[in-house]
């Protein structure tokens, strides 16, 4: 099978890649050229900027394209305009992030709802607020593009080695070094991931049996819970004495430090992190078991310094100390 995969150098566009490779199919990555890149000999590299100039894939033709890297519905119009119908199944990598927080927990695709308006700004910045909009509205641009020949996944945290926004890896390698470890709550908060590896393997899937329609890739329903999946990765990696302590919502906030808690929802469960996966299931989605996310981790982030945008040993002593009890809000 002929598959060209946009992106297909960092993360999740080259976790598709390598499930593709090792299954023996042919291998098309355009992308900037910028991200350093592992890929093997086989895969063929084209430079181009949906910004700028795609005429790379001119007169080129591929069974499946996946699209890893569209954040703005005119980066899914730019693509759909050089490929035209030479793209063949389009596989949009979209985000569970593209639902509006739905009522409840379990929402499948039927029942959850997209945001309903995209800001009008073309070149509007990317953040929380408009992430998830932006992904809407792109969905509804392939749509309109690709018809019938649409796949859409909708992906919440992708977790493992090789991650660029080092969110997963935070707790990895905190948990790794041990100690008193500040863990926010409520412990009630949900969390859902999924392996970039289970992804890749899964859009694989999706592109070989020429599967249509919408899907959550994420882990089981019921949602795992963020402090379970924390005290999880503690007994698999953590030393002798470690102790996670449940810091309050309240506190975080008071220190301004929610941003250096990755995966962590905030002070309320978000529903839209407990989805109901049963669709992908049903179709061929399989899962690994955390522990093999954490060793992969562990054997991709090596002896390498502690990133500046993580939470410091000060921040964390800072927030331990405003209550020296556990608790939650």
């Amino acid at each position: 099978m002929r598959i060209l995969v946009a992106g297909g150098t960092s993360f999740v566009g080259r976790a598709i890649v390598r499930a593709a490779v090792d299954a023996g199919h042919d291998i098309t990555v355009i992308n900037r050229g910028v991200t350093p890149s592992d890929l093997p000999e086989s895969v063929v590299r084209l430079i181009g900027n949906r910004d700028g100039d795609l005429s790379a894939l001119s007169g080129l033709s591929f069974d499946t394209t996946v699209d890893t890297i569209a954040y703005r519905p005119r980066d899914v119009d730019a693509l759909a305009k050089v490929l035209g119908d030479r793209g063949g199944h389009h596989i949009q990598i979209s985000s569970i992030s593209a639902y509006e927080d739905p009522a409840e927990e379990g929402s499948t695709e039927l029942t959850a709802h997209l945001w309903g308006e995209a800001p009008t700004d073309p070149d509007i910045p990317i953040n929380e607020d408009t992430y998830g909009p932006l992904k809407a509205a792109c969905e509804r641009s392939a749509e309109q593009h690709f018809g019938n020949q649409l796949t859409i996944v909708r992906p919440t945290y992708v977790i493992g080695s090789h991650d660029a926004t080092l969110r997963f890896p935070y707790w990895v390698e905190r948990i790794r070094r041990g100690g008193t470890i500040a863990v926010p709550g409520p412990r009630s908060n949900a969390l859902q991931y999924i392996d970039a590896r289970d992804l890749g393997e899964f859009v694989l899937k999706l592109a070989s049996n020429q599967t249509m329609g919408a899907f959550h890739v994420v882990n089981p329903y019921p949602a795992s819970r963020f402090f379970g999946v924390i005290e999880e990765i503690a007994s698999l990696i953590a030393p002798a004495g470690t102790e996670l302590i449940e810091v309050a919502p309240s506190d975080v906030a008071k220190f301004d430090l929610g941003s250096k808690f990755p995966l962590w929802s905030g002070a309320k469960s978000l529903t839209a992190s407990a989805v109901n996966p049963a669709a992908a299931l049903s179709v061929g989605l399989k899962y690994r078991a955390l522990e093999s996310t954490v060793a992969d981790v562990l054997a991709w982030w090596g002896d390498r310094a502690w990133p500046s945008k993580w939470l410091t040993p000060e921040e964390e002593l800072q927030i331990l100390a405003a209550d020296g009890e556990v608790h939650g809000d």
